[in-house]
């Protein structure tokens, strides 16, 4: 029995419930999609946290470094929507792993998916309650509780997620639009201003200059702006006409955020010369914030601290929405109990799974902010930690790719270099930055070199969690093993 022959009875519920209950609809347009997973990325905060920290490590010629990791990821998506064409499943990284290296890792992937995104939400969250904080004490406003802000953004979250996706991809395009102007606003700052103290110069895209910086640590900050992306099949049920809008909003979002981070990078680096991995190694937090003040207008510093939050508030819906879907196709394979793949019979959301995703990750904060009443270093734990567990996702999906294509042969409109070429190299880039993200473990979630390496049995274990139930599924409920890796072809 093939796989696609599972679809009528792949459904946590029986063939006669199937024509009545509700599914996952929508019509969301490639520019619609493209934002949704776009707001995962935080560009606005990428530019001004994460792009000073690559020009510190990576030195002068870190717009090298990004024009290489745009490359790198383009590379996986170049298979990544190959698999998404001849494997159309929502299912995303649980399908694609499960399809390609069989359905106990699929299933651990799925695990590993699902924790990985509730640590980076459980990020978001802290993120914007430590940041608010700041903003409302640089405008000498009163002392509030970091945690306070965590918990408006978390109510402000869960309910626009218990909507149809398209109300939030509403608001996220509108979140994006206003963040990126901001990026742009400095950008042409630069340029009407002629560059830096020393002008436009070649030395940020010379290739000797990467001598003069750490490659390996600069590369893994530079790929981790990317993540979200890879969120695009998620939405399959969700999207109009998904066999274009997927590919088109998976190669869009690397190569607007691609460009966004390499011409901002570039023009960053532009704005103080000389002095930019100076600045960049002593007073990160401030190098866009300032440079955007003194070149386009003073409101502006603040405007870009106002609306990091609002980007990390963004992110978060973006990231709280692709953790639902994961949970409800887990539900519909009745890898999790079933009653999470109910979808609302108006809105068309998969509310139950979002309603669990909000306590779920409701209870981790309360747990965590406990345990660190000052949340200091808490959103950087978390953030971080998910983060490595999405790139060790990325390279079991791309090895998943050369694996499916090889049992399976080279369908229609597959090559070898899209079915073998593209997601071997990226295995390899995907993984070295892997190695590198457990070399410098410190870097990516904070702490001193070794003190949170012990973060990274969560990821192991959450892998070997779903690995061994899809061992149970096999030996005890071969109906529900059958169905793992979502066997229906939903659409």
């Amino acid at each position: 029995m093939t796989e696609n022959t599972l679809a009528p009875s792949s459904s946590p519920q029986s063939n006669a419930d199937a024509a009545t209950t509700p599914a996952l609809t929508g019509r969301m347009s490639m520019g619609a999609l493209l934002l949704t997973v776009l707001a995962f990325s935080a560009p606005i905060a990428v530019v001004a946290g994460y792009i000073p920290f690559t020009i510190s490590f990576g030195g002068p010629a870190a717009t090298l470094i990004f024009i290489m990791a745009t490359v790198f990821l383009l590379l996986f998506a170049v298979g990544y929507v190959t698999m998404a064409k001849s494997l159309p499943k929502p299912g995303s990284f649980y399908a694609f792993i499960s399809a390609g290296l069989g359905k106990i890792p699929g299933l651990g992937g799925a695990f590993l998916a699902v924790v990985s995104y509730l640590l980076m939400l459980g990020g978001c969250y802290v993120f914007i309650g430590l940041t608010a904080n700041e903003f409302i004490a640089s405008l000498d406003g009163p002392e509030i509780p970091w945690w306070v802000w965590t918990i408006a953004s978390w109510l402000i979250v869960s309910v626009m997620c218990y909507f149809h996706i398209e109300v939030s991809a509403k608001v996220l395009s509108v979140a994006m639009l206003l963040e990126i102007a901001i990026v742009l606003v400095f950008n042409v700052a630069v340029l009407v201003h002629g560059g830096g103290p020393e002008g436009f110069s070649a030395t940020p895209l010379n290739p000797a200059e990467l001598s003069n910086g750490d490659i390996g640590v600069a590369m893994l900050f530079a790929i981790m702006v990317f993540l979200g992306f890879e969120a695009t099949a998620l939405f399959r049920d969700e999207v109009r006409d998904p066999d274009k809008t997927i590919p088109r909003a998976t190669y869009g979002a690397v190569l607007f955020v691609g460009s966004l981070y390499i011409v901002s990078c570039y023009l960053l680096t532009t704005a103080y010369g000389s002095n930019a991995v100076e600045t960049a190694t002593n007073d990160p937090k401030s190098m866009f914030p300032d440079a955007i003040g003194n070149l386009a207008a003073p409101v502006f510093t603040q405007l870009t601290f106002l609306f990091i939050i609002t980007s990390e508030l963004a992110a978060a819906i973006s990231v709280h929405n692709v953790t639902a879907r994961y949970a409800y196709n887990l539900g519909v394979d009745n890898a999790l109990p079933a009653w999470l793949a109910r979808v609302h019979p108006r809105h068309h959301s998969p509310y139950r799974a979002s309603v669990t995703v909000a306590a779920v990750v409701a209870v981790i904060l309360v747990i965590l902010s406990l345990a660190n009443t000052a949340g200091d270093g808490l959103d950087a734990q978390l953030f971080g930690l998910g983060t490595v567990g999405v790139l060790v996702l990325m390279c079991l999906v791309s090895l998943s790719v050369i694996g499916w294509f090889a049992r399976r042969g080279i369908s229609n409109g597959g090559n070898v270099f899209k079915c073998f070429i593209a997601p071997a190299l990226a295995v390899i880039a995907l993984g070295t930055t892997v190695v590198l993200a457990v070399m410098h473990l410190d870097l990516v979630v904070g702490g001193a070199p070794g003190q949170n390496t012990g973060l990274l049995f969560i990821l192991a274990a959450s892998l070997l969690c779903g690995s061994v139930l899809a061992v149970y599924f096999r030996a005890r409920k071969p109906e529900v093993f059958r169905r793992l890796g979502r066997a229906d072809v939903a659409g």
